[in-house]
């Protein structure tokens, strides 16, 4: 199933994807407009929609920059490291933050990586050196394309 991605009004803040029919709703109810779409594919009136932006601005309790830049969300760390323990490749269920921040460590992407439980609790209050574990990962901001990729199969004729 095609999913879409839901932007606020402005096109700089990913909110959350939907179903491509839940998606053809909020153009139909008109609570949101075609941000990007497929291109030559249509869903009855409808371009098809690779993300749609909304319509009036919804608030949110995330901390936003108005750089435009994407958020540094526990969500958005384990999708930019494939939920994969950047110690040791397990699969990973949490956030590590690479300098603590009980030491100043702030919560940025280059601050954060993906972690599996037993790496993130054997770290503890401690840099990877001090810990002696290996980071296997340079942390860097990702783009939209590494949190969200395109789907290969997103090419849907509609009615």
């Amino acid at each position: 199933m095609t999913e879409v991605l839901v932007l606020n009004a402005g096109g700089g803040q990913v909110l959350h994807k939907v179903s491509l029919k839940h998606a053809i709703g909020m153009l139909y109810r008109q609570v949101a407009r075609v941000h990007e779409s497929v291109p030559g594919a249509t869903f009855g009136p409808y371009p098809v929609p690779r993300s749609v932006e909304l319509v009036r601005y919804l608030y949110t309790k995330w901390v936003w920059e108005t750089s435009g830049r994407l958020p540094c969300t526990r969500q958005g760390v384990l999708r930019r490291d494939k939920y994969r323990c950047a110690y040791c490749g397990r699969r990973a269920t949490t956030v590590d933050h690479v300098l603590p921040r009980s030491r100043g460590g702030k919560n940025t992407w280059s601050n954060c990586v993906a972690a599996c439980f037993a790496c993130n609790q054997k770290k503890a209050d401690r840099t990877p050196a001090e810990a002696r574990m290996r980071l296997d990962v340079t942390p860097q901001e990702p783009t939209l394309d590494d949190l969200w990729p395109q789907d290969s199969n997103d090419e849907q004729e509609g009615d």
